[in-house]
Parts: structure tokens; C-alpha cells; sequence
């Protein structure tokens, strides 16, 4: 290992002191980048504040408070009389029958006149009133504080003040809660953006839809990965695109089988999970990283990265976005924030260069002329008071436990019949089963025992035979309950 003084920190420590991030910011984001390219492996150790002061010409104070955050989110550890030393190492980069969807139920319905069907669009997701479900990792709602939130709400209500005009009020709020926002976003997910950058919407999906409505003209070639998310893939779908599929192995999507697509075909968008791959939970490795921004360079298409899943990982290392390293403006970076939280209250954004963002915009003042100001103050407390991160940080603590004790009932119960790698982000286990047998069978025989499979999370093809097993919404006994099931019902299959 390289002694701290002959680390080159000038070459990838790189600080600007004319943007408007603050500079300890910039050092803690550039500190982590580092850590997640190997370029700071685990244990290194990094020279004293003084040295490292004059090395990158800062003030002391200003290293000494970006030390402070790295090691409160777990990226360096400070042991006294000893030395600062790296703790990450990211170089290595989880009997009744389902009711129908309405727009199935509905679809023999006739009118006096005629419209647009969409077959693309078909409702894909069933409902069921068993008691046990797996679903394909959603949050558990019942941990919801709901009280915190109502009182939070009721007092904004009443400390409205009539000296400004409501389009005064929504105006100043509005960019005070983006403010807010994006510096939490700055913060959480090393991007380097204004208010300007961003776009927030209620929600993900509406997000989503924006972006690739304003991207995507009909005959546009996309690039998705194999398997890949149902909801995404008919959205670009929907909006008129060629969809192209790339396979995936377990650094993520294969990025010389992407440069033989770019090579035969014009690409117009890349659409990735990057952080957390849907369905499989692979992390896309740091050298992939690199390899899809400067194909994205090469072959002039946009990347539009999707990390609708950053609020669940379960270590102190979050994967940084691609959108963290993308010096030539090539990627759209659409999320999530609060999913936790009770419907209504979360929100979707699309972090994008300034004019991409002004003209989604006038877009989103026809499909959402309203801002819920109330709602806008509340998280903007939440974001300022640090009760989103404490909520975070409980959270993060009891899914982690969830997944722990689920890997275990996996292991135990199904040993010799699965095989998984545990996730260390997302509310989800990829299980693949080494049995051959029939998924839908599967999904018959757990719903006469008491427990629903939906379709959308059963993944069976000539070579695979998969499930997306949530675990988020599931306690303890409830796992134990259902997975209990899943084994008796697997058992009674293939016997």
C-alpha cells in the first residue's frame, strides 16, 4: 500500500472554488468518487490534515468538517493517535384467487364512439385479499409515522399568513423546497446541481413519463437490459420506441455486447438501473461505469438513468449515480425521494442539464399545474430539521435486519432448491430456482396455502426460472409464515 504522502490526491481531488457548491462538499464528494473508482482502496491511509491542507490548499477547517461527514456516512474511520484510514472498498462493486386488474375487467365495455386502445399499456399488476403476499420490494407502510406527518401538516395549514398572494406563497415555497432539495441530492448522491437542474414531480412514474415524452420520437432505438423492469419498458414502449436488449451478467449490463448494438445500429437512448438493476439487484461495477459514459461520448446517445431504490441500502457505502460523474451533460438521472412515506407523500425528480429541465417544464404545467405548497414545507422541514436522514438511518437499520433474517429463512428452508446472493441494497432477493417446474403452477399452489405470488415478479424463460422476492413489507413471523409455504407448495410441485 502506498504511503499517504505519495498518493497523487492533486490528480483526482479536483476543486473549484468558483461553483457554488461549498468547498467541503466538494471534498467529501470528490473523496468518495475516489473511493468508489479504487483509487483509495479499504485501509488505506490518508496523510494528517495539515499535509493533506496544503496538498489540495484548503483551510484546515474546512477538511477537518469534510472529514466529519465522510466518516458519519461511513467512508473513512478516525482512530485516535493513529491516523484517518479509508473503511469502503466500492472497487468490488438482494385458497383465493388474485382479482383481475380493472382494465381487464373493463375491456368489453363499448362506447358510441371510437379511441386509441393501447395493448402496450395493459394493467400487468393483480390484487389479492390472501394475507401473505411477496411483492417486488416495496417499503412496509405500517412504519410509517403518520402521526409526525399529520401534525407537521396541520401546523403548516395554520401558520399561513395572508400577507402574500397563494401564487406568492407557491412561487417562494416552490424554490424554496428545490433549494432545499437539490442540496440535499448534492449531499446523498454526489451530484453537483442547482435548483435549475431540477424538475420535482409526485411521482416517479410521472417523472419517467415526461422524460421520455420530450426524448423519444416513434422509431427511436432503446437500449434496455435483459430481464428488465415491466413498468419502464412499457412506458418506452408506449412512447413509440424500438426497444433493444442487452443481457446482464454479475458486473451488470454487458458492455461489449452494448458496443456491438451502438456498432449496428443508431442508439438514442440507454436506459439503466444502474444503482440497483430491476429485477436481479446487480450493482452495475465501477469499471462498467466508466465504460458506458465514454460509449455514451463515443456514440452520442443519452443515458437515462433510473435510481428509483437509493433510499434502501443496507451499509454506509451508497453507490454514487452515473449522473455523479457525467462531465459531458449525457445523462437524464430520474428518482425517487421519500418512499417510505405514505402515498402522496413522496416524490419523483429528474436531475438534467438546465434547458432539457425548462422545457420539461411546460410539460409538466399541463399534466400538473398545481403545487401542493403545504406538502412542499413539510419535507422541506423534514430535509432541514435532518429527520429525513434519521428516518433513513432507522430505516436502513430495520430492512437490513428484515433482509438478514429473510436470507436466512432462504437458506434454511430452501437450501438445494434456489440459489441467490444476498442484495446490499433494495427490498428484494433475485432467487432463482435449480428445480424445473412450471412458475404459474407455483403461483396456483402457494395461493391455495394462503400466500400470493403476482405475476410481475415471476420471471421464466428457455434458460431461467426466477422470482423477485420483496421482503420489505414482511416482519419477521410473516417471512417465517410465508416462506413456509413457498417450501410446502415447491415441495408438492416437483414431487
Amino acid at each position: 500500500m502506498d504511503s499517504p504522502v505519495s498518493i497523487p490526491f492533486k490528480s483526482f481531488i479536483q476543486l473549484k472554488p468558483g461553483e457554488t457548491t461549498a468547498i467541503y462538499l466538494q471534498i467529501v464528494f470528490e473523496f468518495i468518487k475516489a473511493i468508489q473508482l479504487g483509487l483509495l482502496p479499504k485501509g488505506t491511509k490518508l496523510p494528517g490534515t495539515r499535509i493533506l491542507c496544503k496538498l489540495l490548499a484548503v483551510n484546515r477547517n474546512t477538511l477537518i468538517k469534510a472529514f466529519q461527514d465522510l466518516e458519519s456516512q461511513g467512508f473513512i474511520e478516525i482512530l485516535s493517535n493513529r491516523g484517518t484510514f479509508i473503511l469502503s472498498d466500492q472497487k468490488q462493486i438482494a385458497r383465493n384467487k388474485a382479482i383481475p386488474s380493472i382494465s381487464n375487467s373493463l375491456s368489453s365495455v363499448t362506447t358510441g364512439f371510437t379511441f386509441k386502445h393501447s395493448s402496450v399499456l395493459e394493467n400487468p399488476i393483480a390484487v389479492s385479499d390472501l394475507a401473505l403476499q411477496f411483492n417486488d420490494g416495496l417499503p412496509d407502510l405500517r412504519l410509517v409515522h403518520t402521526d409526525v406527518l399529520a401534525r407537521l401538516y396541520v401546523s403548516k395549514l395554520k401558520r399561513q399568513k395572508n400577507t402574500k398572494t397563494w401564487e406568492q406563497i407557491q412561487t417562494h415555497s416552490h424554490l424554496n423546497f428545490k433549494m432545499q432539495f437539490s442540496n440535499f441530492l448534492n449531499l446523498t448522491r454526489g451530484l453537483r446541481i442547482s435548483p435549475s437542474n431540477l424538475l420535482t414531480t409526485t411521482s416517479h412514474e410521472i417523472s419517467l413519463y415526461l422524460v421520455t415524452k420530450l426524448l423519444i420520437s416513434p422509431g427511436d432505438k432503446v437500449v434496455v437490459a435483459s430481464p428488465g423492469y415491466y413498468l419502464s419498458n412499457m412506458t418506452l414502449s408506449d412512447s413509440g420506441a424500438k426497444i433493444i436488449s442487452v443481457p446482464i451478467d454479475d458486473e451488470g449490463i454487458d458492455t461489449d455486447s452494448l458496443r456491438q448494438v451502438c456498432e449496428d445500429h443508431t442508439i438514442r437512448i440507454l436506459y439503466l438501473t444502474s444503482n440497483y438493476h430491476y429485477p436481479t439487484t446487480i450493482a452495475l461495477s465501477a469499471k462498467r461505469r466508466m465504460e458506458i459514459l465514454e460509449l455514451a461520448n463515443q456514440y452520442g446517445f443519452i443515458i437515462l438513468e433510473d435510481d428509483y431504490d437509493f433510499d434502501f441500502h443496507h451499509d454506509n457505502n451508497p453507490i454514487l449515480p452515473l449522473a455523479a460523474f457525467d462531465s459531458n451533460e449525457r445523462v437524464v438521472y430520474v428518482g425517487s425521494f421519500a418512499r417510505s412515506l405514505p402515498v402522496g407523500f413522496g416524490y419523483g425528480f429528474v436531475s438534467a442539464p438546465i434547458a432539457f429541465i425548462k422545457e420539461l417544464e411546460k410539460h409538466q404545467n399541463i399534466l400538473e399545474p398545481g403545487i401542493d405548497v403545504i406538502k412542499e414545507q413539510v419535507l422541506t422541514d423534514w430535509i432541514q430539521d435532518g429527520e429525513v436522514h434519521r428516518l433513513s438511518k432507522k430505516n436502513r437499520k430495520l430492512y437490513k435486519e428484515r433482509r438478514d433474517h429473510f436470507s436466512f429463512l432462504l437458506n434454511e428452508k430452501l437450501k438445494g432448491k434456489i440459489k441467490f446472493n444476498v442484495p446490499s441494497r433494495g427490498l428484494a432477493i433475485w432467487v432463482q430456482w435449480l428445480d424445473n417446474f412450471n412458475l404459474i403452477k407455483l403461483q396456483e399452489k402457494c395461493a391455495e396455502n394462503g400466500l400470493f405470488l403476482p405475476k410481475t415478479i415471476l420471471y421464466q424463460s428457455k434458460g431461467l426460472t426466477a422470482t423477485r422476492l420483496g421482503f420489505g413489507n414482511l416482519d419477521e413471523k410473516e417471512m417465517e409464515a410465508a416462506v413456509e409455504i413457498l417450501t410446502k407448495s415447491l415441495e408438492a410441485l416437483v414431487n
